[in-house]
């Protein structure tokens, strides 16, 4: 892995998070630690769309990610998507240490199989983890489990319709409540947005694919980022 510092267009430090392996596959096993210090702004991104590839039966990928956001500080984790390829076995956790007054812009977008290419997920095991916590108190706990025929379990009625694509958007701070109407604005049909505190705003956003993701997911980050969004999500 390598990480980059651009330019940055406006508060605080920018880091563009590249796998120069170009993608996970079995056996693998990646691990990323950032923090951000009292009153800074870190906003992390990748350089592209993370692909997880085909595994060997018994030898799943691991990814592990561990933000600390200090007093004050604010932290915008914004990967682009993750692609899921047929026979990919992958286990994945985010964890979030947050301090007193400190706030974070949280996105994980899921693409299963390019829709484009007639992919399907037929065969698939990826396990997915998002631990969020303040001075060690939970606030948000989510976890997914999905194993085998991806393809058909996600076209059922009650989990996701046929939706090919996923986002999850988690903004914490001391303003979420105020955002709630204009992010419910933005979103589709196949979507939702909720208040579980007042300082804790979380939606989750299904489309068909990719491209129809982003046309939703993309208004909605801009409004939690205040109009910016890292350079890579533009090219």
């Amino acid at each position: 892995m390598k990480v980059l510092f651009p330019p940055s267009r406006g508060d605080g430090l920018q880091a563009i998070a590249i796998n120069t392996a170009g993608g996970v596959t079995g056996g693998d096993r990646f691990a990323l630690t950032a923090r951000a210090a009292e009153n800074t702004r870190l906003g992390i991104t990748t350089q592209a769309a993370e692909r997880l590839y085909r595994a060997q039966s018994g030898q799943g990928a691991v990814l592990h990610n561990r933000l600390f956001v200090a007093r004050g500080a604010r932290m915008d984790w914004l990967p682009q998507e993750t692609i899921l390829y047929n026979g990919c076995d992958v286990a994945r956790e985010l964890a979030v240490e947050l301090e007193r007054d400190a706030s974070l812009l949280l996105v994980e977008p899921l693409i299963f199989g390019r829709a484009a290419m007639g992919e399907s997920l037929t065969a698939a095991r990826f396990s997915d983890r998002i631990d969020i916590r303040r001075r060690g108190r939970p606030l948000f706990l989510d976890a997914m489990r999905l194993q085998g025929d991806l393809a058909a379990h996600l076209g059922g009625a009650f989990t996701a319709g046929g939706a090919g694509a996923l986002a999850t958007v988690v903004y914490v701070a001391f303003d979420a409540e105020a955002y709630l109407p204009r992010l419910r604005g933005l979103l589709p049909e196949t979507a939702g947005a909720t208040l579980i505190g007042p300082d804790l705003l979380v939606s989750r956003i299904l489309a068909p694919d990719s491209f129809e993701l982003r046309r939703s997911l993309i208004p909605a980050l801009r409004l939690l980022n205040h109009g910016a969004l890292p350079r890579t999500w533009m090219t």
